[in-house]
């Protein structure tokens, strides 16, 4: 008989937390983070209010979630991320900022929208520059998978959209075809989507089109 690998969105590889990213963590996440265990979230009890929310999925250090936040304070936005370093910055940029929109969880994904996360109940998912695991060997740790954009669909409203960017022309053609063959899933390109003005360049990305290299973004709507 088959074993059938679990979904998972992440590869643990904790970096270095700075003092600053430890301090975040230990006075921040009671005010900014959420914990999670069983049960399903309710959103207007976390952000004390009803507003369309937006889940943030892998936000590296937390630069692009904290611009978007701040750009669109009447969007909230639950940001998931599983390393220490990142979730340490994006609470202190949070503190910062005095963002009030954004929660912070640091769990798998997929346990959260396995178990924690009402069905119709996001308005967009950002997924932005996915650890690409370049190796074809690797392909398969890629978040981006059918039965992941499968679970996501189940979470979003209708009319609600996914957003995926990468700097890895590969990866963009196998998010493309995964979103394509999701039949909940409309493009609203015909290929590639224009970067949307919510999405902010970061400085990596302005080097690297500054250098040539390409990003695609993959945007679907829910039917």
């Amino acid at each position: 008989m088959t074993e059938h690998r679990p979904i998972r969105s992440f590869v643990l590889r904790q970096g270095r937390v700075s003092n600053a990213q430890r301090k975040a963590l230990e006075t921040l996440m009671p005010e900014y983070g959420i914990s999670f265990r069983t049960g399903l979230l309710d959103f207007e009890h976390i952000f004390g209010r009803s507003a369309p929310t937006f889940l943030e999925i892998g936000f590296g250090m937390g630069e692009t979630t904290a611009a978007i936040a701040r750009e669109h304070p009447q969007h909230d936005y639950l940001a998931v991320e599983v390393h220490s370093p990142g979730v340490g910055s994006l609470l202190k940029q949070t503190k910062e900022l005095g963002l009030t929109n954004i929660r912070v969880l640091q769990r798998d994904v997929v346990q959260l929208l396995q178990h924690g996360l009402p069905p119709e109940s996001l308005a967009g998912v950002h997924i932005f520059f996915p650890d690409p695991w370049p190796k074809a060997r690797h392909h398969k740790r890629r978040l981006i998978q059918p039965a992941f954009v499968a679970l996501l669909c189940r979470h979003l409203k209708p009319g609600g959209y996914i957003h995926a960017a990468t700097d890895w022309q590969e990866y963009a053609e196998q998010i493309l075809a995964v979103f394509a063959d999701e039949t909940q899933l409309v493009n609203t390109a015909i290929d590639y989507a224009p970067r949307p003005a919510y999405r902010p360049l970061t400085k990596f990305e302005q080097r690297g089109l500054r250098l040539g290299h390409g990003v695609w973004d993959v945007v679907f709507r829910k039917k």
